[in-house]
């Protein structure tokens, strides 16, 4: 059975990218717009991974990861941020939030792939 990737960005470019790279890699993929259409498909179906931009309307990543973390479904659920942040301050309001890493944009598809497999298999 594939693996559920849920990739969670306001950019439909790059949305379509990371879902063609986990998609040709074996796992599925639901898309979502913004945080709270993530959090919506998230409680709609369970997934094996988040991965989340952070600078996104309605919701930004990290409020995105804090809600997800008070469901007990995804209170253990690892959660990639990718995203064009990547100071060290931001990385530690992630890491508090409940992110497990970090990948920083333009994103390499093969690394996309290296870390999702670490993480979920």
């Amino acid at each position: 059975m594939a693996k559920t990737i849920l990739a969670v960005d306001d950019s439909s470019s790059l949305r379509q990218m990371v879902a063609f790279s986990l998609k040709a890699a074996g796992y599925q993929v639901v898309e979502a717009v913004d945080g709270q259409d993530g959090l919506e498909k998230a409680k709609q179906q369970t997934v094996d991974l988040v991965l989340t931009d952070q600078n996104m309307p309605k919701m930004d990543g990290l409020q995105l990861i804090k809600h997800l973390r008070e469901l007990p479904a995804y209170a253990k659920t690892p959660i990639l941020m990718l995203t064009t942040e990547s100071s060290d301050e931001m990385k530690a309001k992630g890491r508090a939030a409940g992110a497990n890493g970090w990948l920083v944009k333009p994103f390499d598809p093969q690394r996309l792939i290296e870390v999702v497999k670490k993480v979920i298999g």
